[in-house]
């Protein structure tokens, strides 16, 4: 039982170290020579890369965001074949390191604890516990997006709709851990995105065109 504890509290661990992968900044600083979050909305994240850098940046900044929260939860999935592990517990540890890998991209212990928003890895990282129902908010993000140009809102809409297709999912609506989670998580998205909330009221949040070109993007932007 004791070898069961330390795996989990290691897998925990490894959920934080992974989240904290600074990705932004590293491809930032690698293949453009500026720090990301001294530009722009001076957050390591890919909306901020898109804004400052364009899609060849943001894109990859994404992808790997995803991977790693993905990658995050999809490694205590080796813990089912621990028979201490019920599958209840189970999907418990996997809710807490997904808050792992979260927390390790706000709060990167390889940058200085200076990161982003952490959009990207919380959808790689639920990615790992349910595909469908991220698959869902995904299509939910993109259209709002392509209406209204705003990331922000986008992902706080997508976020929302993240506990209502848990309770409408009949295979996991059952499990009051990931119900409560999904709540807690839009309650996240919520809080991660007050500032951006300030600005849609005040009408001052920026918008992203993804077919823009990168030049009329930052003539756009007033952030820069």
């Amino acid at each position: 039982m004791i070898l069961t504890y330390y795996c989990a509290v290691s897998m925990i661990l490894i959920a934080y170290l992974l989240g904290s992968i600074p990705n932004a900044v590293w491809i930032g600083r690698k293949y453009y020579g500026i720090d990301i979050r001294e530009h722009g909305s001076r957050n390591a994240g890919t909306t901020n890369m898109l804004r400052v850098l364009g899609r060849r940046a943001a894109l990859p900044v994404f992808a790997l965001d995803v991977l790693k929260g993905f990658v995050a939860v999809a490694l205590l999935g080796l813990l089912k074949y621990d028979d201490n592990i019920s599958d209840i517990w189970l999907i418990n540890l996997k809710i807490i390191a997904v808050f792992a890998a979260v927390l390790g991209h706000i709060f990167p212990v390889f940058a200085h604890f200076k990161g982003g928003k952490g959009v990207a890895t919380l959808v790689g990282a639920v990615l790992g516990i349910h595909p469908i129902t991220v698959l869902l908010c995904f299509g939910i993000w993109f259209i709002v997006l392509m209406i209204t140009h705003y990331v922000s809102l986008s992902s706080m809409i997508a976020g929302c709709c993240f506990p209502i297709f848990v309770l409408l999912s009949p295979k996991i609506n059952h499990s009051v851990p990931l119900v409560v989670f999904s709540f807690v998580i839009a309650a996240l998205l919520i809080w991660t995105h007050r500032k951006n909330i300030d600005r849609l009221k005040k009408g001052t949040e920026s918008k992203i065109y993804i077919w823009r070109p990168v030049a009329s993007r930052r003539r756009n932007d007033p952030d820069k």
